[in-house]
């Protein structure tokens, strides 16, 4: 197989890119992009690191991140599971994108800059919820966002296509294929009331 080994390669390829994808991108907060990162409550986290690349879903009964000012954004780390992938990327390379998702539009608002990591208890206390807090906040740096092409969710006709997911493996089962005696079913079953109490 042949593979593309230069950008000159590559762009010989397609055609120049749209004037307006280049013209739409902001290098700070606008109204309207306020509004719509306002409106999210599920985003994508993308990381980098020595080990390689990270994208970790974060999501929220809310907002998902809070807006400090046209180049800021907070997002608390809510507990998960403790691997700390995208946490440790950034502490050692600050480099992030996220992908801001609103359910039923096709369009994906998209921010790249940088961040930092804080457990800092004056931040950490603005996302208090019933008495609980992040651990940590990312401090996300606004270096540009835009507005992603929709034509990948139209094509994936991702917010009508209904629930698709009794063909495909459960949690339980992704963990039983590498841990044969796992009892999936009941891992299953249970992860729901499990996860309740630790959901923040």
């Amino acid at each position: 197989m042949q593979t593309i080994q230069s950008i000159d390669e590559l762009e010989d390829l397609y055609d120049e890119a749209s004037p307006t994808s280049l013209t739409k991108v902001a290098n700070r907060m606008t109204p309207l992009y306020q509004k719509w990162i306002e409106a999210s409550r599920f985003l994508i986290l993308t990381t980098v690191g020595p080990e390689g690349t990270d994208a970790s879903p974060r999501g929220d009964d809310g907002q998902v991140v809070h807006i400090t000012d046209d180049r800021t954004l907070l997002l608390p780390d809510w507990q998960g599971n403790n691997r700390l992938d995208s946490l440790r990327n950034i502490v050692r390379d600050g480099r992030i994108s996220l992908l801001f998702m609103v359910p039923g539009s096709n369009n994906v608002v998209r921010i790249n800059g940088s961040a930092k990591l804080t457990a800092d208890s004056e931040l950490t206390c603005r996302f208090d919820k019933k008495g609980r807090r992040p651990k940590t906040v990312i401090i996300a740096r606004i270096d540009e966002m835009y507005f992603q092409c929709a034509k990948a969710l139209m094509r994936s006709n991702l917010w009508h296509a209904g629930d698709e997911s009794a063909t495909v493996p459960t949690a339980g089962q992704f963990i039983r294929e590498v841990k044969d005696d796992f009892d999936a079913e009941t891992y299953d079953s249970g992860y729901a009331a499990y996860a309740e109490p630790k959901m923040w």
